[in-house]
């Protein structure tokens, strides 16, 4: 299946600075709505391994789900993003949590699902080994950066921030790939310089060789510090076909969220029995480095996506006949509107 997004359209302007009133005006009628009587029925797909989406084991155990009229069967989805908006098109799960840096690229192969909802920024980061003398982006030129994935969020996410540096991604430095657990061994060996990966895996490496890395950049990093990192899409025919549930879903998420950024050590508490190699402490400071209180609705939510899919464009993960505006418009929708 594919889809179109090049024909051309003039360039919509910057985010606007009054957008982050609006998501508190947003997050102000989601308190506010009323929810259905019968509980709708609803299959969510998530990572269980990832801590940065505690919001959704917030909402299943604090009740977020149930009071927005939604009974959610949790599915733990390890498979490849690809494979997930699949099972979302396909109608074999409802809805999905995961990356933004991960989905625009299939999703611009036409997929039928849509980008409804967030949760929050954070969660990727790049660390230097200074042994290598790998301290800051300018350093990384001719290095080589270890990833867990050659299409990993890091190595999408990183590439445009290095071009955004004058490095280019592609000539300038070496990309690996190594299994998550072993690329601080490979950077002990001197076979890479610098780590581009999530937490907790880049914290657990930093925990362990002590003082040997250096924090480079993470996905919170300048222009990027208010951007969104993981989304909430659903699939194509739910959207169309039954809005109210996908609005529910997408308030209880929110709801979660904001209980997660007020309430770090309580969440940390919930989500430590989906993490038994991480301590809950840890995680409580896990959760202290993410936005879980930016998690852009309608409108804001389109104009993030905009500025990815511009960004990704311009380091050749999208095509470069990928119009950002009406690829944006395409695959966003607004279920609250």
């Amino acid at each position: 299946m594919t889809a179109s997004f090049s024909r051309p359209i003039s360039r919509r302007g910057v985010l606007r600075a009054g957008g982050a009133a609006a998501v508190v005006a947003s997050g102000g009628l989601i308190a506010s709505q009323a929810f259905s009587q019968q509980a709708r029925k609803l299959t969510f797909a998530w990572n269980a391994a990832a801590f940065c989406l505690s919001p959704v084991v917030v909402a299943q155990e604090r009740g977020y789900f149930e009071r927005n009229g939604l009974q959610v069967d949790l599915i733990n989805y390890t498979g490849s993003t690809d494979q997930l908006l699949e099972s979302l098109a396909t109608a074999k799960a409802d809805a999905a949590v995961g990356m933004i840096h991960r989905w625009l690229k299939p999703l611009e192969s036409g997929f039928d699902v849509k980008i409804v909802g967030s949760s929050h920024g954070g969660c990727v980061r790049l660390v230097g080994a200074k042994s290598a003398g790998a301290t800051s982006i300018a350093s990384l030129k001719g290095k080589i950066i270890g990833v867990s994935d050659i299409a990993s969020p890091g190595k999408n996410f990183f590439s445009i921030l290095l071009a955004k540096n004058g490095i280019d991604a592609d000539r300038d430095v070496t990309w690996r790939q190594y299994p998550a657990d072993l690329l601080d061994i490979a950077g002990q060996k001197g076979e890479i310089h610098a780590i581009a990966d999530g937490d907790p895996n880049v914290y657990l490496i930093e925990k362990r060789n002590k003082g040997a890395f250096v924090e480079i950049a993470s996905n919170l990093s300048g222009e990027y510090k208010d951007k969104v990192c993981c989304i909430v899409g659903a699939r194509g025919e739910l959207v169309r076909k039954d809005k109210p549930t996908v609005a529910a879903l997408v308030r209880a998420i929110a709801q979660a969220s904001d209980y997660v950024a007020e309430n770090p050590n309580e969440s940390a508490k919930l989500f430590a029995k989906y993490s038994p190699k991480v301590p809950v402490e840890d995680l409580r400071a896990l959760l202290g480095t993410l936005t879980h209180n930016h998690h852009p609705l309608g409108k804001n939510l389109r104009d993030e996506v905009e500025f990815y899919a511009r960004d990704f464009r311009g380091v050749g993960v999208l095509k470069k006949t990928t119009d950002p505006v009406r690829f944006a418009e395409h695959v966003s929708f607004d279920p609250l509107a």
